[in-house]
């Protein structure tokens, strides 16, 4: 039972500690009072009694003092005195622990916030059963290498892999998550326009997914001749429909068509991928709604394709598989837009594909801030450890420990880091809150949260600082010469030139951190300029647009679509402040609004894999005019060409040049593939670019009037506050059809800053990081000379008393700091090299190695260094001998 006897002792130590102590006095007392007792019955008066019983007996103090330290929790008190004693010295000097303890949570919470966005966005798993087995499947061709090595996949195609691939996966299905609804007025709602999705019946199984009411689909609602079925997101249940229990079974009207609602989706489904940046709210079978032409078409690719492989199958294998076959393909159907290659990887690689590179390039951003961070409190301790060096060596003189001394060194540094861990984590915490509603556009946002990983990352932040910058301050403390200690005067300063020493080497990783985040953040500075600066082929400015999609059931006829169009555009030139107004299918930089393989009818059939392909546009004769895209050649769209005389193309001047090299193109005609209609080019238009970072792409205009066009974008310019006529233009389309909403309301310039928003909040940050870096060097370098000009004042004062200039020692002291600073950017530009490559493919129109920001880098850290060092050099350069000499 010895066992439970020296627990009942361990617990009664810990809790009864108190009543512990009383007894053990009172326990002393009684023996020195026995003592007393029988020395006075010896014959001794009472102080010679006591006076001989304390020589017997010993010091009770020291006596009190071994018998604690026999007790088993004697560690934790000593623990607790150790951190009141830190506390009480933090509080003493309450700036320095201010500086410190913001320096260090600054540090911690900028990597506290960015693990939770990288561990939750590139390193969680998908919120599917067995995610880790669920593929993104797409086509490509030979030579291409990145995003166009991933492209969308034809229907044809899919149905052949799905066949074929039954001995590799589970389920194979398809979505097209790329379409758009109009939810009509019922209700006394607004009509609005939304996102849709196009999916095979079985695409929630693949995923593992169960509808939270009602059903998912089944095999008969994917087919054509079934009746309209959707199923709804939980958002848009709960928006447009209040969370109501019993819309499933209801009707709803989309795209002026009654679709019964089969189920909701559970509120954490998301679907996203390298294709995504859409909310899709509304899901439909692709069976159903799809043109059957579609559907066999093996080169038109609209779709995305995702596979659940069966255990003990890979990745690779199912591509050989569909390699193979994909080649038959190309072969049946010799079409220039008929792919001959199979491409995939992890869902979870597609869904991030956007996000690695530039995640883990803020996370090491904010690595290097967090190591300057402990390597400047460091520094700071180094500084403190060094004032405090002879009260330490007389500690220790008069019996204090080495270990005991050692932890009251390192416990200072822990205090600091928890301090700064509790401020970083708020930091962190308000800074994950600042990501969630700023970047609503980022993939797998709803997965951002801080979790128990997070909490364990912090733990160990908190602990790694404090170790490194509290045993670098302890080291530069330990010495076994205590009377050198005791007896070393200013003059006599080998250790404190060894410390300064300690100190410069910090302060050279310091400089080269930062010279390394200028570096990285005048790169993407730059990137995101040249990005802002782009010449999109039309002015910027005072230009409207927004989107709106005729519905078949309503407008069925080609005559119909183009007479709302005629009677729209009509009433919106009307509209007071309106200079222009014209229609088109997309508007410059709002995307890629599809493609086309054409042929010159002129010229012999081109070579297999020399197709030429244009971007396809669909524009009113007003367009051009509106969006001040200069007619280079030949003329823009008549009036009367329209309809049946729709036969018409203008191209742009990259078309005319990649389809008619040396040749005038008025005149010529273009044929689409698999279509038997000629288009005479009427007119040469200057380029528009698709998308702000992408050059212009050859394109092709057709009469927006015929050709079948259902979709428009309204694009109109303005002298000024074009953004006032968005209400004027809606309550114009309201009045023509109460039904049709718009989408997508938003100026060019707006459009702009949309494309740009990553390169915008990428260099924003970096720069933000390399700021603080900078801030934090400088006071490190000013830290740094200011602790060498203290310990060197009286060779200082010695040099000038024997003729030394103050110029000289100006000098002098300048270059005692700027060395440091010079090798750390020397090691950091070099650095800045390497890391340049690393994040190439976050530029535009910027190369990794830029002269002009390595020069405007070098020239900061060097105009910085030398103001910092400037004010301590120059205060040594103004000391009076005599006094530096008497300080002796």
């Amino acid at each position: 039972m010895r066992w439970l006897d020296r627990t009942k002792m361990v617990a009664r130590m810990l809790l009864l500690r108190g009543r512990a102590a009383a007894e053990l006095e009172r326990e002393l007392q009684s023996h020195l009072e026995s003592e007393i007792a029988a020395n006075m019955a010896a014959g001794m008066n009472a102080k010679e009694a006591r006076l001989a019983a304390l020589r017997g007996f010993g010091n009770p103090t020291l006596v009190r003092d071994q018998t604690r330290a026999t007790w088993s929790w004697d560690w934790l008190e000593s623990l607790l005195r150790d951190v009141r004693l830190g506390v009480r010295t933090l509080t003493r000097t309450p700036g320095f622990a201010i500086i410190a303890i913001l320096v260090m949570g600054l540090g911690i919470g900028a990597n506290v916030a960015l693990f939770t966005v990288v561990r939750s966005v590139l390193l969680k798993p998908l919120p599917f059963p067995d995610s880790g087995s669920l593929v993104n499947l797409y086509e490509s061709e030979a030579g291409r290498t990145g995003f166009a090595a991933y492209m969308p996949v034809a229907a044809g195609s899919f149905f052949e892999w799905q066949k074929a691939a039954t001995t590799s996966v589970e389920q194979m299905t398809m979505v097209s998550p790329f379409q758009n609804y109009n939810v009509s007025a019922e209700g006394g709602k607004l009509p609005e326009q939304i996102d849709a999705g196009w999916c095979s019946w079985n695409f929630f199984s693949t995923l593992g997914v169960q509808s939270a009411m009602g059903r998912t689909f089944i095999a008969s609602d994917d087919r054509a001749e079934a009746g309209s079925s959707v199923i709804l997101s939980h958002s848009f249940w709960t928006r447009r429909y209040s969370a109501d229990p019993a819309i499933v079974g209801k009707t709803i009207w989309l795209d002026a068509k009654p679709y019964t609602v089969i189920g909701v989706l559970p509120e954490n489904f998301h679907y996203s991928g390298a294709f995504g940046g859409k909310t899709v709210e509304i899901w439909a079978p692709i069976g159903h709604e799809a043109p059957p032409s579609l559907l066999r078409d093996f080169g038109d690719h609209e779709m995305l394709v995702i596979a659940r492989l069966k255990r003990g199958s890979t990745l690779n294998a199912l591509l050989s598989r569909l390699a193979a076959l994909q080649k038959q393909i190309k072969k049946d159907h010799p079409l220039p837009s008929v792919h001959d290659e199979v491409t995939g990887r992890s869902m979870l690689d597609d869904a991030i594909e956007n996000y690695k590179t530039p995640l883990y390039a803020l996370l090491a951003a904010t690595g290097c801030v967090l190591l300057i961070a402990c390597m400047n409190v460091a520094g700071l301790l180094v500084a403190r450890t060094s004032a405090r060096r002879k009260e330490m060596a007389i500690r220790a003189a008069l019996g204090g420990g080495r270990m005991r001394l050692f932890r009251e060194r390192l416990l200072e540094s822990v205090l600091i880091s928890i301090c700064g861990g509790a401020l970083g984590a708020m930091l962190a915490w308000a800074a994950v809150e600042w990501l969630l509603h700023t970047r609503q556009d980022m993939n797998r946002l709803e997965s951002i949260h801080v979790d128990w990983a997070v909490a364990l990352f912090t733990l160990a932040a908190i602990v790694l600082c404090a170790a490194f910058s509290g045993l670098l301050a302890a080291a530069s403390a330990s010495s076994d010469d205590l009377l050198g200690t005791l007896q070393e005067s200013s003059r006599t300063g080998i250790g404190s030139r060894n410390r300064a020493t300690l100190r410069k080497a910090l302060l050279i990783v310091e400089v080269s951190l930062t010279a390394l985040l200028l570096t990285g953040a005048g790169l993407l500075v730059k990137s995101y300029q040249h990005m802002c600066s782009v010449d999109l082929g039309i002015p910027v400015d005072n230009a409207l647009t927004m989107h709106f999609n005729l519905p078949d059931a309503r407008y069925k006829e080609p005559e119909q679509q183009v007479a709302f169009f005629e009677r729209l555009i009509e009433r919106v030139r009307a509209l007071p402040g309106v200079q222009a107004a014209g229609l088109v299918s997309t508007a410059p930089g709002q995307g890629w609004g599809g493609d086309r393989i054409i042929a010159v009818t002129e010229h012999p059939p081109t070579a297999l894999g020399k197709a030429i392909g244009f971007q396809i546009r669909g524009a009113d004769p007003g367009y051009f005019g509106a969006a001040q895209i200069p007619v280079l050649r030949g003329r823009i769209f008549l009036p009367g060409e329209r309809l049946k005389r729709a036969n018409v193309v203008v191209i742009t001047q990259s078309a005319a040049q990649s389809a008619f090299p040396g040749e005038d193109p008025i005149g010529k005609h273009l044929q689409i593939e698999s279509g038997t209609e000629r288009f005479e080019i009427v007119g040469v238009v200057g380029d528009t670019r698709w998308w702000v970072s992408e050059p212009p792409h050859p394109t092709m205009y057709l009469p927006l009037y015929g050709n079948d066009y259902s979709i428009a974008t309204i694009f109109v310019r303005s002298s000024h506050n074009v953004e006032s006529l968005a209400m004027p233009i809606q309550a114009a389309i309201g009045a023509l059809d109460r039904d049709l909403p718009v989408s997508n309301v938003t100026t060019i310039r707006d459009t702009i800053g949309k494309a740009t928003v990553d390169s915008r909040f990428d260099s924003v940050l970096v720069l933000a990081f390399a700021a603080i870096a900078l801030v934090l060097s400088a006071t490190g370098l000013y830290g740094v000379l200011t602790y060498v000009v203290t310990q060197r004042t009286g060779e200082i004062g010695i040099r000038m008393a024997l003729g030394a200039a103050r110029a000289q020692v100006l000098r002098s002291m300048l270059w005692d700091g700027l060395r440091p600073a010079l090798l750390g950017l020397a090691l950091g530009l070099a650095a800045s090299l390497a890391a340049g490559r690393l994040i190439a493919s976050m530029l535009y129109e910027t190369k990794p190695f830029d002269s002009g920001i390595f020069v405007a880098v070098a020239t900061i850290l060097i105009a910085v260094a030398a103001v910092a060092c400037l004010f301590p050099a120059w205060r040594a350069s103004r000391l009076n001998p005599v006094t530096a000499l008497r300080a002796e």
